[in-house]
């Protein structure tokens, strides 16, 4: 019985992160050049864990729907992979950013992170553009810029799968994952002259212990209530998270970068609906009112095998 390989999707945030998103340039080798790249790479990852077993390394590889129609054009597209289509809501938009390739790289140590970057920026230099690169760090105990824990909502590990990973509803992409990211920039200013327990209202949830506040004080606008999915039947639908503080105090520049794995990603967008256009009830997310969108887009993950098998063809 043979066991699908998938991409480290589900693990842990880590203490760094690197979220690298490139374009492809229109050059006649591009297409060669990347399948070669993505049929190594879980090779050159391998590499690196080997090299340093201890150092919770792991990286993931997605694709952007123009991406996966110029590359795997003889293959079936993902069914939810799309361009992300904007969010337009009374107050907020969640916008719509280009991205063709994706990295996720985490390590304890940044040095690795570093490492696969820069072997990435060799490979790939003349057939890609940089659009976005954030470098994410682990803050206190998991804590956003913010303050808060971040991540609470996530799935148990042991059940994490069904969330994260493609089902059989879609055969052939099975054990995928749909990678959706957001750059978030938070206006500090503005949240610091609020009271701890104002925030802790915006959040829906206590600033030192990580409780959930009672239903008699939680707002309706409280994030964590407003950023819920759910199916047809009224059960709660869950996506993994592996969001990262990033900053430059200098700059005056405090954010998350905000990373949802999901088999649907009709979940994570049902969620950012509610955020941004609001709840059934009518209710939007009070953390807008703090925090822009500042990129957005959506990433498909394929399988470990997936990749592997490129280099066959």
């Amino acid at each position: 019985m043979t066991h699908t390989r998938i991409q480290p999707v589900m693990n842990r945030p880590g203490e760094n992160a690197l979220f690298i998103v490139l374009g492809l340039n229109k050059t006649q080798d591009v297409k060669d050049k990347i399948i070669d790249f993505a049929a190594n790479f879980s090779a050159l990852t391998r590499s690196l864990n080997n090299r340093y077993p201890d150092a919770q390394f792991s990286a993931t590889l997605g694709f952007g729907a123009q991406a996966w129609g110029l590359l795997f054009d003889h293959l079936s597209k993902p069914k939810e992979l799309e361009i992300f289509k904007e969010i337009k809501g009374p107050k907020y938009t969640a916008v719509s950013t280009e991205g063709d390739l994706f990295f996720h790289i985490r390590a304890d140590r940044q040095a690795l992170c570093f490492e696969l970057a820069s072997i990435i920026q060799e490979q790939l230099q003349d057939v890609t553009y940089p659009i976005d690169e954030v470098h994410g760090f682990r803050y206190f105990d998991g804590r956003a810029i913010i303050g808060f824990v971040d991540g609470t909502e996530n799935p148990e590990a042991e059940i994490a799968s069904a969330y994260a990973l493609v089902g059989k509803e879609d055969p052939e992409h099975t054990g995928g994952s749909y990678a959706f990211v957001q750059k978030y920039l938070h206006d500090m200013n503005k949240w610091r002259a609020l009271s701890t327990e104002e925030q802790e209202k915006v959040i829906g949830r206590r600033k030192f212990n990580d409780v959930e506040l009672g239903d008699d004080v939680k707002p309706q606008t409280a994030h964590n209530v407003v950023s819920k999915a759910f199916d047809e039947d009224g059960n709660e639908l869950k996506i993994v998270r592996a969001n990262m503080p990033f900053s430059n105090p200098s700059k005056n520049e405090y954010g998350t970068y905000f990373i949802g794995y999901a088999g649907k990603f009709s979940t994570t967008r049902q969620m950012l609906e509610h955020m941004f256009q609001g709840s059934a009830e009518g209710h939007l997310d009070q953390l807008l009112d703090f925090s822009t969108a500042v990129t957005g887009t959506l990433f498909f993950v394929p399988t470990v095998d997936f990749l592997d098998d490129l280099g066959d063809e």
